[in-house]
């Protein structure tokens, strides 16, 4: 298992109940690939540096996350599909 930091932006018209329905599926992608979820935290609503899909706002989350290495492709492969992440990145810790 290897250490990794998660971090997406959430579209800026989410509501809260939404924003946490994501941070549990997302924690559920993670979880269904072998990994787990060590700290998750919510930066909330910031301005972006440049627009992304029309948007300007977006939530920021980061995830400290532990999963095999080949679950990041699985991971990936999940938030890209998914409509309400406007952006992501996986990084592996040292």
């Amino acid at each position: 298992m290897r250490n990794y930091e998660l971090a997406y932006i959430a579209h800026p018209e989410l509501d809260e109940t939404t924003l946490t329905n994501l941070d549990e599926r997302v924690a559920g992608w993670i979880d269904a690939a072998g990994g787990k979820t060590i700290k998750v935290d919510r930066w909330g609503k910031r301005r972006l540096a440049y627009e992304i899909q029309k948007q300007t706002d977006g939530y920021y989350f980061i995830l400290d996350i532990e999963m095999p290495a080949d679950a990041c492709i699985v991971v990936e492969r999940d938030l890209r599909l998914s409509e309400q992440i406007l952006r992501f990145m996986i990084t592996a810790k040292e």
